[in-house]
């Protein structure tokens, strides 16, 4: 069995600049770290428990079978924010039958970003007898 310490996921962006602007400066996720320069520049970003690493290239996009999924304090303000700075909303805000608030929007290369708001009363934030 292994004891994991630390993770992140590892995105390989057709165009890594226009990720970096994406994820650094339209949705605001702060920089973990940075190494290399040019076109070998790296940047991971804390998300939450986790970090994402935007780095090396692709010719082609990622998998449509990944998707990133990003809890937030409150979507609605994710929204308004998002988009304030250009981002392209593909759902907004919507309560799901599971009862998560969930609005999607996609990276520059049609990677799905879910963002999550966990409302009190759900499940994920109660659980009684514990």
């Amino acid at each position: 069995m292994i004891h994991v310490l630390s993770s992140r996921t590892l995105l390989r962006p057709t165009d890594p600049e226009r990720s970096r602007v994406f994820y650094g400066e339209k949705l605001g996720l702060p920089v973990y770290r940075e190494f290399g320069t040019g076109d070998r520049r790296g940047v991971v970003y804390f998300l939450g428990g986790g970090f994402l690493e935007v780095a090396g290239r692709s010719e082609t996009p990622p998998s449509p079978a990944l998707k990133l999924w990003l809890q937030v304090a409150d979507v609605s303000v994710a929204h308004d924010e998002l988009v304030a700075a250009g981002v392209e909303v593909r759902r907004a805000p919507v309560k799901e039958p599971w009862g998560l608030i969930e609005m999607w929007i996609a990276d520059p290369d049609g990677t799905e970003i879910v963002l999550v708001e966990i409302p009190a009363d759900h499940p994920l934030r109660y659980r009684p007898g514990i």
